[in-house]
């Protein structure tokens, strides 16, 4: 069954813009070209929000693209960047590349935050923020 992933990353100041741009782009494409992903989307909302949502053969393939190079490197930096991320993951039986509505509710549903080192009002309350 096809695993799904859905990140949001919020900046926590426009200084990290140009460096979070610049690898968000090299992963982009790290993912496309890993074996097992049938998809990738990117988007920004709101502010200096940023989302991506993947689609993946097994957990097998996500986790392979996770530990390879740029996004095992960038990973460190996200917790000095960002003042909100949450990731949520599920299974479905098709491939097929879901909604943002869906991805949204989903990680409402079933997110968990990641680490960050200086967290937002929302961030430290546990809460998952989408707008």
């Amino acid at each position: 069954m096809p695993l799904i992933s859905v990140t949001r990353l919020r900046l926590r100041s426009i200084v990290f813009l140009l460096p979070f741009a610049l690898r968000a782009s090299r992963i982009n494409r790290q993912a496309v070209t890993t074996p097992g992903c049938q998809g990738a989307r990117t988007r920004k909302t709101r502010g200096l929000a940023f989302w991506t949502l993947t689609v993946w053969d097994d957990e097998k393939s996500m986790r392979s693209f996770v530990a390879g190079a740029p996004h095992r490197e960038v990973m460190p930096k996200l917790s000095n960047w960002c003042d909100e991320a949450a990731v949520a993951h599920w299974t479905q039986d098709s491939g097929a590349m879901p909604e943002w509505d869906a991805a949204t509710k989903r990680l409402l549903e079933s997110g968990r935050l990641l680490r960050v080192a200086h967290p937002s009002d929302a961030h430290m309350k546990k809460q998952i923020n989408v707008t």
